[in-house]
């Protein structure tokens, strides 16, 4: 609803007067309904999730960096970007600070001298070997409080989704 103030040209006084204005067709669709609650359980879940991930001294980017890269011999940055959520235009900074952390490094592959791999450091194994298992462990309290059928339509629901975005 929208306000709009009147003034009376006889004695200058205001009145508030509420102009309804009826739903517009587009305000009913029922899609809406299911954006909210997306963006809404999307934002619940990044609260939840990142919350946890700085108290174990790191961002959300660095840890997904560090998770993407655990259990690998290495990644060129190509598809490191690839298989995190970090965007290309940011990938660069990450690493940098990581390396600088003493969590990552570049080395230069013999079979391919124009690029480099980011690798964990044995201590960026550990990190990983740290937090890894205690962030699933902290995201598996709230999913443990869902029926496994509850898994099975949410996992179903969302690649319906994605894939229906996907098409271009």
């Amino acid at each position: 609803m929208s306000n709009s103030t009147t003034t009376s040209r006889h004695n200058g006084t205001s009145s508030h007067t509420e102009a309804l204005v009826p739903p517009t067709p587009q305000l009913r669709e029922p899609f809406l309904e299911v954006l909210r609650e997306l963006a809404g359980g999307y934002q619940a879940f990044t609260v939840y999730s990142d919350t946890h991930v700085r108290k174990m001294g790191l961002t959300p980017p660095q840890f997904d960096v560090i998770a993407t890269l655990g259990n690998t011999a290495g990644m060129t940055m190509n598809v490191l970007a690839e298989k995190t959520l970090v965007t290309k235009g940011t990938l660069t900074g990450i690493v940098d600070r990581l390396q600088d952390k003493g969590l990552v490094r570049r080395e230069v592959p013999p079979e391919n001298r124009r690029c480099f791999l980011i690798v964990l450091t044995p201590e960026g194994e550990q990190v990983f070997r740290e937090t890894f298992p205690a962030q699933i462990a902290h995201l598996k309290e709230r999913f443990d409080q869902l029926d496994p059928e509850d898994l099975v339509t949410l996992k179903t629901s969302l690649r319906k989704l994605r894939l229906l975005f996907q098409q271009g």
